[in-house]
C-alpha cells in the first residue's frame, strides 16, 4: 500500500513578505571547466569558466559533449581505475549557504575509451546519482543536479567507480541560492538533499537555462528540459507574451518566462497526465508551476481541476485565477510524496467539463544527508596513508565511511550514536605492500578494535601511542620490519586479546606489564625476533637494566674515557719536561766533572770506612758512582 503525505506550498506571496532580490549581495558562484588550464568564457551568455588546477587527482583529456546542453567546453578530467575507486574534487573557501551543485559528465575524445562510462556521484559523503545506461543520448541525464546546505567552508564532490569506465567529469558549478529555496515543510534543513529528478517547462520544444530567461542569479541557473507535449491529440499548447506577475520572488527566484508557455488538456482528453520513472522506496518532492494565460478563460470559475498523484488526490478544486489573485500570475503547489514503486504520476482532473493548465513540473527526490566521520579520525587516516606509503589504488579520498555505498577499503566503519558521526573500529592492511612507518597520529584513532598489518614492510619502531588506544583487542603487527623494543604501554592494553608481534626485529625485554598478560588469557606471539627475551618461549635475559640505568652506565664510560685521556696527556708531557732536562745535563757534564774532584776524594774515603764495617756490602748495594 502506498503511504503518501503532502504539503500545500501555494506561493502566494504578498508585497509585505516579499524580499527584492535587487538589494542583495550577488550569490556566490564558482564553475570549473575541468581539465582546463586556462579561464574559459563560453557563449552565448559568456559565463567564466575558472581553470581546473589543485582541486583533484585525475588525468585531464580533450573532451567529447554528449548533450546538446552540455557547455562547449574542450576539455574534462577523467579517473583511471587504478587511482582507486574513490576520487574527489575538494574545493575550499566555499561561503556557508545553500546551494545548486552541478555535474555535466563528458566522453574522452580518444580511441579505445568507454563512450558511456557508469559510475556513482556523491556530495559531501552523501551519493545522489548513479549514471545509468543510455544517459548520453537524454539532455536532462548528462548532469546531476542536487541543492545542498554546504556549512563547513568546503565542498567535496566525489565519483566512484563501479567497473564500467572511468569516470569523465567536464564541469562542475556551485551556485549560491536562496537559504529558504524549495522549503517543502517536514523534513526540510540542512539534514536534507534534493536531487533533481526532473524539471520541465511544458508548451514549449526549445529547451532554456535560467540564464537564457534572464532569470535571477539567485535561482541557480536551473535547467528547464522542454515539454511540448503530454501526449499526442492529449493536449494543446498555449503562450503569451504578457507580463506574469509574482513570479521571479524569493526565495526560489522563478523566471518570468517560464509562466509564459504552457499546456491545456483538450475535449478529446480532458486530464494533463505525467509520469516518471523514479527509485522504489524513496520520498519525493513534487513542485507544480501554473498562470492563467489562455485568452478564452477570463474570470475564476472558469477553469477548475482536482491534483491526483499516484491516485490520492492532493489539491481539490484548484482555481488558478482565484489562488494566485488574478490573470497572468504565477502560482505554486508543492507535494511531497512517499513512493513505494517506481513510477509517479501527475494527473490534472478538470471539472465541469472544462481543461486543466500547467506552465511546468519539478520533481526532487529527498535524500537524507549522510552522517559524516569524525574530522580528527579523517585527518589521522589521511596521515596513515602517506606515512605508510598506502598505494593510489585503495582511493582513500573523500570520507573513509560515506557514502555507505563506497566506505574506504581496508577501514571498517561504525555509527556512534552518541554522537551521530561514524567512527573507525577495525584497519585490515594485511600483505598490501606497505613500506612506510606506523606514525604515532593512530592513536588519534580512538575507537579502533582491531589492527592487521601484518606481512608487510613497515619499518621503525612500535608508537608507545597505540597504549592509549583502551578499546583494542586485536593487535596484529607480525612478518613486518618492526624493530626498537616493546613499549612498555602495550601492557595498558587492558581489552586486548590477540597481540602478535613474530617476525619483526624488535630486541630487548618483553616490559613485565606485557608479559603478565598470560595471566589473563592473552594470546600473543613474539616468536622470529632474534633479540627479545625474557618470557616462556623466549631466551632468558642478561642483567636487566633499566633505561636510567643503561643511559648512567653510558655516561660513566664516557667519563672514565675522557679522565683516561686527560691523565696520559700529563704523563706525556711530564715525560717531555724530563727528557729536556737530562738533555740540558748532558751539555754541563765537563764544568760538573771538576766542580766535584773533593767530593770524590771524599766518597772514597767513606767507601773505606764503610767496609770495615761490613764486609757483606757489595757494589751493587752500594750502587755505581755518578761521577768517575
Amino acid at each position: 500500500m502506498m503511504m503518501l503525505r503532502y504539503t500545500l506550498a501555494c506561493l502566494l506571496i504578498f508585497s509585505f513578505g516579499l524580499t527584492s532580490s535587487s538589494a542583495r549581495q550577488a550569490p556566490y558562484a564558482l564553475r570549473i571547466s575541468c581539465g582546463a588550464r586556462h579561464n574559459v568564457k563560453t557563449p552565448p551568455t559568456y559565463v567564466l569558466w575558472y581553470k581546473d588546477i589543485a582541486y583533484t587527482g585525475g588525468v585531464p583529456a580533450n573532451a567529447t559533449q554528449p548533450g546538446y546542453i552540455t557547455p562547449p567546453l574542450k576539455t574534462l578530467r577523467y579517473f583511471p581505475i587504478s587511482e582507486g575507486p574513490n576520487n574527489c574534487y575538494n574545493i575550499v573557501r566555499v561561503p556557508k549557504g545553500h546551494y545548486s551543485v552541478r555535474i555535466f559528465f563528458g566522453v574522452v575524445d580518444q580511441p579505445n575509451f568507454d563512450k558511456e562510462p557508469l559510475f556513482d556521484i556523491s556530495i559531501e559523503g552523501t551519493q545522489i546519482y548513479s549514471l545509468k545506461s543510455g544517459w548520453s543520448s537524454h539532455d536532462d541525464q548528462v548532469f546531476a543536479e542536487a541543492r545542498v546546505f554546504l556549512m563547513g567552508g568546503t565542498s567535496t564532490i566525489c565519483f566512484h567507480s563501479t567497473g564500467h569506465g572511468d569516470p569523465a567529469i567536464l564541469s562542475i558549478e556551485i551556485l549560491q541560492v536562496d537559504d529558504k529555496a524549495y522549503y517543502f515543510g517536514q523534513g526540510w534543513g540542512q539534514g536534507m538533499i534534493l536531487r533533481t529528478a526532473t524539471r520541465l517547462t511544458c508548451g514549449t520544444g526549445k529547451p532554456r537555462f535560467d540564464e537564457d530567461y534572464r532569470g535571477d542569479r539567485w535561482g541557480g541557473d536551473r535547467f528547464w528540459n522542454p515539454m511540448r507535449s503530454f501526449g499526442e491529440g492529449g493536449d494543446s499548447p498555449r503562450s503569451t507574451e504578457n507580463t506574469i506577475k509574482k513570479a521571479s520572488v524569493s526565495p526560489n527566484f522563478y523566471p518570468e518566462g517560464l509562466y509564459q508557455s504552457a499546456l491545456v488538456s483538450t475535449d478529446d482528453q480532458p486530464d494533463l497526465t505525467y509520469s516518471i520513472d523514479v527509485e522504489p522506496n524513496r520520498n519525493y518532492s513534487v513542485w507544480m508551476h501554473f498562470a492563467e494565460i489562455d485568452a478564452t478563460v477570463t474570470a475564476e470559475g472558469k477553469r477548475v481541476f482536482d491534483v491526483v498523484i499516484n491516485g490520492d488526490t492532493f489539491f481539490e478544486d484548484v482555481d488558478v485565477i482565484k489562488m494566485s489573485g488574478g490573470r497572468y500570475t504565477a502560482l505554486v503547489l508543492n507535494a511531497t510524496v512517499a513512493v513505494s514503486g517506481r513510477t509517479l504520476t501527475v494527473v490534472l482532473q478538470p471539472k465541469g467539463g472544462g481543461h486543466a493548465i500547467i506552465n511546468a513540473i519539478e520533481v526532487f527526490e529527498i535524500i537524507t544527508a549522510e552522517f559524516k566521520t569524525l574530522r580528527d579520525e579523517v585527518s589521522a587516516l589521511q596521515k596513515m596513508r602517506k606515512a605508510l606509503g598506502l598505494p593510489s589504488r585503495f582511493g582513500w579520498n573523500g570520507d573513509p565511511c560515506v557514502p555507505t555505498q563506497h566506505p574506504w577499503s581496508g577501514a571498517d566503519c561504525q555509527l556512534d550514536k552518541n554522537t551521530s558521526r561514524w567512527v573507525i573500529d577495525g584497519l585490515d592492511l594485511d600483505s598490501q605492500g606497505l613500506k612506510g612507518f606506523l606514525p604515532n597520529d593512530i592513536s588519534k584513532l580512538k575507537h579502533l578494535q582491531s589492527i592487521n598489518l601484518s606481512q608487510n614492510s613497515i619499518h621503525g619502531g612500535i608508537p608507545a601511542s597505540l597504549g592509549s588506544i583502551t578499546k583494542l583487542e586485536v593487535l596484529d603487527l607480525s612478518y613486518n620490519s618492526f624493530n626498537g623494543s616493546i613499549p612498555e604501554t602495550i601492557g595498558e592494553l587492558t581489552s586486548l586479546r590477540i597481540l602478535n608481534l613474530n617476525g619483526n626485529s624488535l630486541s630487548g625485554k618483553v616490559p613485565a606489564a606485557v608479559g603478565g598478560m598470560l595471566l589473563h588469557r592473552v594470546r600473543f606471539n613474539f616468536t622470529d625476533n632474534a633479540g627479545l627475551c625474557g618470557i616462556p618461549g623466549l631466551p632468558a635475559c642478561g642483567a636487566h637494566l633499566s633505561s636510567g640505568a643503561k643511559i648512567g652506565i653510558a655516561f660513566g664510560v664516557s667519563v672514565a674515557f675522557l679522565l683516561l685521556v686527560l691523565c696520559a696527556l700529563i704523563w706525556w708531557k711530564r715525560r717531555q719536561n724530563i727528557l729536556r732536562a737530562q738533555h740540558i745535563a748532558a751539555r754541563g757534564a765537563p764544568y760538573a766533572k771538576k766542580r766535584t774532584n773533593v767530593s770524590h776524594d771524599i766518597q772514597m774515603t767513606r767507601h773505606g770506612h764503610n767496609n770495615n764495617h761490613g764486609q757483606a756490602r757489595t757494589a751493587v748495594e752500594n750502587g755505581p758512582s755518578l761521577l768517575s
